[in-house]
């Protein structure tokens, strides 16, 4: 009895592993309007590196001068190190330019498509190609 209660536990355990993860992903319609491209360009103050995207921040100025932090969500870490990116290639304080799509809601949240660094260098950070 002991032993089929321990099989039963971690069968219920192993399954909630594999099936929440999948359910916390989106596509990219889900959240974004491929008719509301964004030219985003500000000061970058976090970068977090976790899966299953890699997040930006940056300050951005609006035509009223207004400061707006937006949030910017890339590709997977693992993606963006095939792309040449580190985390260590996001320097806190640099002027960086990011090209994606504003999310449905209309908040200050968007999908990278590329990203422009100081240097010039453009590095595709997107998750998934707009369809």
């Amino acid at each position: 009895m002991n032993m089929l209660r321990t099989i039963v536990l971690a069968s219920c355990a192993l399954l909630t592993c594999f099936t929440a993860a999948p359910g916390a992903h989106h596509a990219f319609s889900a959240e974004f309007d491929q008719n509301k491209p964004v030219l985003l360009e500000g000061a970058l103050t976090r970068a977090d590196w976790m899966n299953p995207h890699a997040w930006l921040y940056i300050d951005v100025k609006g035509s009223d001068g207004s400061v707006v932090n937006w949030a910017i969500e890339m590709g997977p870490p693992n993606a963006l190190l095939r792309r040449g990116w580190k985390k260590s290639s996001m320097q806190i304080g640099a002027i960086i330019k990011v090209e994606g799509f504003a999310a449905k809601n209309g908040k200050e949240f968007a999908n990278a498509t590329n990203i422009t660094m100081p240097d010039g260098t453009k590095i595709f950070a997107g998750t998934d190609e707009p369809k």
